[in-house]
């Protein structure tokens, strides 16, 4: 039997974020031995109001932050270094490494996760499905999981597992707020 961990929680909005079109966004976690996630995001809100990227090809994409976009980043909690994973509802997606708080990012190389979405009244859901670097799969790592939530009248509202104080910044360590254990095979 494989050894998996699942956790259940949800994201925060950040308190100075723009309020009233999402009301929650759930997370559920699996973390499964070999370093592979699967990931859930559910939006609970004024899903005909919020700003989803158009279909494109699933491929790497700078920028998705610019959009409604949802985002894991992970490290080792004795390490400065981390990484960040942007999923797009267009299917596109982003992974960057950085050698400490937002210093020496470059693209990290990885297998392209798989990205799924469905939609229906007054719900949104994110499934995907990843595979950590190898540098972190056989490790505890804390995780900080978040979303930027784009509107179509030009408001965005920021979520996450933990907010740092200040503005929104999921780099900060105090986001990274859900500790996710090493598995193995079973």
């Amino acid at each position: 039997m494989a050894n998996i961990s699942m956790t259940e929680t949800a994201l925060q909005c950040h308190p100075l974020s723009e309020k009233g079109f999402v009301n929650r966004i759930a997370l559920q976690v699996d973390r499964a031995e070999g370093g592979r996630l699967h990931i859930k995001y559910v939006l609970h809100g004024l899903i005909d109001d919020i700003h989803f990227p158009k279909a494109a090809q699933p491929e790497r994409t700078d920028g998705l932050w610019k959009d409604t976009c949802f985002e894991l980043f992970c490290g080792r909690g004795d390490h400065g270094s981390y990484v960040e994973f942007n999923f797009a509802p267009s299917g596109q997606w982003a992974a960057y490494a950085f050698t400490g708080y937002r210093e020496g990012m470059t693209e990290l190389p990885c297998a392209p996760p798989h990205i799924n979405c469905t939609a229906g009244e007054g719900i949104f859901e994110m499934t995907v499905t990843m595979d950590l670097p190898e540098s972190l799969r056989t490790v505890d790592v804390m995780a900080g999981f978040s979303a930027v939530i784009a509107d179509r009248h030009g408001r965005t509202a920021y979520w996450a597992l933990a907010h740092s104080p200040g503005k929104a910044d999921f780099h900060h360590k105090d986001c990274f707020a859900l500790q996710l254990e090493a598995r193995s095979a079973a």
